[in-house]
């Protein structure tokens, strides 16, 4: 998980921003969102029905949008459209990865990863040659890592606990089009019609994953777990907290059930569909 998420993706994305815009490998990173709702149908049975394969194939045609409007710049342009395309997947595994540890506590799955990921990048570096930074340099990438990596894994592993992969991800996917929006007001001016069709189908792929609705019959086995949960829902009337105190975390019990109501792929609902 390490491997996918702190070391091949941050290095093919950095790669890939040296050779392509910043604004169109913003917009390619939307795609992180394609490789985590396959891979969580394929590993935890996540459901995509009808209107999110809908949403897919829209967020596909926009980043293919994207390369055709970097083909236009040069092959070198779309090789590192390209190179940002294979940090998506690496993300996207690293996401899917990620949900199995839903439960466990952010904070140590965040320095866990990061140790990793970092030790892994400083050997790349210095196998290549890669000069040391300057202490102001040194710093700026500091801050970067601590809120675009650790802050920002910490608040997408306790949005995975609450529901499910897929829709993280979708939600997630709406960072792209602020950094786009940043590289239009820091001056760059690289775009054409194909990078604006491209934004239009994949900000309506995110829209449409987010209004999926889901609701059937289901059955939940019995099981023992902790987690930090509320008693304003329908999984967790166990013992005699009144509905409303607030979130709390101990060991509990669920028997087993069969009901139906409107769920997300969270940790109560990874049936298969």
């Amino acid at each position: 998980m390490a491997l996918f998420g702190a070391a091949i993706g941050p290095v093919a994305l950095a790669w890939g921003l040296q050779q392509t815009s910043g604004t169109s490998a913003s917009l390619m990173l939307t795609l992180e969102a394609v490789f985590t709702a396959v891979l969580a149908r394929l590993w935890y049975h996540e459901t995509l029905d009808r209107r999110v394969i809908l949403a897919m194939a829209l967020l596909t045609l926009g980043g293919s949008a994207l390369v055709l409007d970097r083909s236009q710049a040069g092959s070198s342009q779309v090789l590192g459209l390209l190179a940002v395309l294979v940090a998506t997947a690496a993300w996207g595994v690293d996401n899917t990865l990620s949900r199995a540890l839903a439960e466990r506590d952010p904070g140590q799955v965040v320095m866990l990863k990061g140790v990793i990921g970092a030790s892994a990048t400083a050997v790349l570096a210095i196998v290549f040659g890669e000069p040391v930074p300057q202490f102001w340099s040194a710093l700026g990438l500091l801050a970067v890592g601590v809120t675009g990596y650790g802050l920002s894994l910490r608040f997408y592993l306790l949005a995975q606990r609450a529901f499910g992969a897929a829709r993280t991800g979708s939600v997630f996917a709406f960072a792209p089009f602020v950094g786009a929006a940043l590289a239009f007001l820091l001056g760059e001016r690289s775009g054409s019609m194909w990078m604006l069709a491209g934004a239009v189908l994949m900000v309506s792929g995110i829209a449409l994953h987010l209004a999926e609705t889901h609701s059937h019959e289901h059955e939940h086995e019995p099981i023992e777990h902790e987690h930090a949960h509320s008693h304003d829902d329908l999984h967790h009337g166990h013992h005699d907290h009144p509905v409303g105190t607030g979130a709390h975390s101990h060991v509990h019990r669920h028997e087993p059930i069969r009901h139906a109501h409107p769920h997300v792929p969270d940790e109560h609902h990874l049936h298969r569909h």
